[in-house]
């Protein structure tokens, strides 16, 4: 029989100390000096570095709250890897990488991003908030979670170092993970109609894209030469998607991401099966693995790996955070800029309660919000993994889906507008025009797909080409007045509408052009004012 312990007050506690619990504790220190927070993590710390959780790449919007926000830049500098962008190589079923499709940049873009072992971080992460005053416990497990009645606290009972504890709170996190507490403690799951799996493994060793092609001019393309292993590495093929993410261990991760129709999880849900599917779609990665096949650390997969959630916050002082709500899809790595999002707007529902001010309309209106930002991303992958086939497609909807995400979404959290509900609803016709535009992208480029040129040409697709592109990328940490992030979100609007235009307008004469004409076009004239919905209805 367990000792029970008498309760204990707390203002907030956070169930789970992965990435989204520790930064939601780490974002409520920065803001609230004397709030009393307890952080409950199920796992042992410190964990493993190079083998422990997927969603290592960070992308801008992720990037900048861990730097700016949480005020880690330093960390993320010292002990992380600075990424080299995206990149994409059209390799399927080819062992001549240099002869292939490259889309990526030949020089690291202005706003920086890093690639994350998430051991480190994590470790770091644990530390940092017990430095800052919050209790975090380890090893601790959630038996059973009582949500507040009228007004009262919420109850959390949970096991740790052999006794079984009672903790009562005024605000409630969960942060649980793919566990998701209270989303199935509330039936609060929703399906988001993407079915795609996932198998990831980690390697004890670099895995140097660079060192598979020794042709000088194919070196040259980059500067730093010999770098491209610190991208976000991605081997593309219908219906399916590698990536190759350098840690800071040294250690590399590897995973394989498919739509579950095209490519059974079942053909790759063993290490040795994984293994025989790279070799047939990329022989090249398929080698390196078996030769490093001692240095194996882990090896993992997942079925159907995205779920919605009808639910994120609360008027009662409850709310989710990370994968406890919402995942939709490994691909652009979205996962840390909703971690993000889901924190910002827990600590602004936080402030208004010790204000006290009602907290329910507020969480109605970030609830929307935030659940809006994820139907827009869903877009971009829902039915989409198809393109993935094509060097025509894929490269006008990477630089179409940034564009879309620089120039919007970015601009919000970038602009610490997520709670500014008056410049939201001012611009919501904009808004709604961009989102209703993406939606008709999105299923253009799954038609073109069909017709598009198939040649696969050897040519680096060089996005730091693009002046427009760089600028948008380089102009996010600007520090704008209201009038000047009102007039850059119109105008960004307006730059999708021509972009849109420009592309469609290929889209209808594409056939069998050489495979860089269309992004040729997009360097030398740029997104250019045409009849976008002439252009888009003949080419759909």
């Amino acid at each position: 029989m367990h000792e029970t312990n008498a309760d204990v007050d707390v203002d907030v506690v956070v169930l789970g100390g992965g990435l989204a619990g520790l930064c939601l504790a780490l974002q409520l220190r920065t803001r609230f000096a004397d709030l009393s927070i307890r952080v409950l993590e199920r796992s042992a710390h410190p964990p493993r570095a190079g083998a422990h959780k997927v969603g290592e790449s960070s992308v801008e919007i992720n990037a900048h709250y861990l730097s700016h926000t949480l005020g880690l830049r330093a960390h993320l500098d010292e002990h992380q890897v600075r990424k080299f962008g995206f990149r994409f190589f059209f390799s399927d079923a080819r062992s001549d990488i240099g002869n292939v499709a490259e889309l990526g940049v030949s020089e690291v873009l202005p706003t920086p991003t890093w690639q994350i072992d998430r051991g480190v971080f994590e470790a770091f992460l644990a530390e940092e908030a017990r430095r800052r005053g919050i209790e975090f416990s380890d090893k601790a497990t959630v038996l059973g979670v009582d949500l507040a009645e009228r007004g009262m606290d919420h109850v959390v009972r949970f096991r740790h170092q052999g006794s079984e504890h009672t903790l009562r709170a005024r605000w409630l996190a969960d942060a649980s993970g793919r566990a998701g507490l209270l989303r199935r403690k509330l039936d609060l799951d929703v399906p988001t109609g993407h079915a795609a799996n996932a198998v990831w493994l980690r390697i004890d060793a670099r895995i140097k894209v660079d060192d598979w092609c020794s042709d000088a001019d194919w070196q040259a393309r980059c500067t730093p030469q010999g770098e491209r292993w610190r991208s976000t590495n991605h081997l593309v093929g219908s219906g399916y998607w590698v990536w190759l993410i350098p840690l800071a261990s040294g250690a590399h991760s590897i995973g394989i991401v498919a739509d579950a129709a095209l490519h059974p999880l079942e053909s790759m849900n063993t290490f040795d099966k994984a293994l025989d599917w790279l070799a047939i779609h990329q022989p090249l990665l398929a080698r390196e693995c078996a030769a490093h096949r001692d240095q194996l650390l882990d090896f993992r997969f997942l079925r159907n790996y995205s779920h919605g959630c009808k639910q994120m916050f609360s008027g009662d002082r409850w709310a989710l955070t990370g994968d406890a709500g919402v995942f939709l899809d490994p691909f652009y790595s979205p996962g840390g800029d909703f971690i993000a999002i889901a924190n910002t707007y827990i600590c602004e529902l936080v402030a208004r309660d010790r204000a006290g001010q009602p907290v329910g309309p507020y969480a109605r209106i970030y609830n929307d919000l935030y659940l809006s930002f994820c139907a827009s991303t869903l877009t971009l992958y829902k039915g989409q993994y198809p393109v993935f086939a094509s060097p025509t497609v894929l490269p006008l909807k990477v630089i179409w889906d940034y564009t879309y995400y620089w120039g919007v979404l970015c601009q919000i959290v970038f602009q610490q507008r997520l709670a500014d509900i008056a410049l939201l609803g001012e611009l919501r016709p904009e808004f709604e025009r961009a989102q209703a535009l993406n939606l008709r992208m999105q299923s253009l480029f799954r038609a073109w797909t069909e017709w598009a040129s198939s040649r696969n040409e050897r040519t680096l697709l060089d996005q730091s080409l693009l002046p427009w592109f760089t600028e948008l990328n380089r102009g996010l940490h600007d520090a704008l007045d209201d009038a000047q992030v009102r007039a850059r979100l119109r105008d960004n609007v307006e730059l999708l509408e021509r972009l849109a235009a420009t592309i469609a307008e290929n889209a209808v004469t594409d056939a069998d052009d050489a495979l860089n004409d269309v992004f040729i076009d997009l360097v030398v004239a740029g997104p250019r004012v045409i009849l976008f919905a002439a252009a888009v209805a003949e080419a759909v």
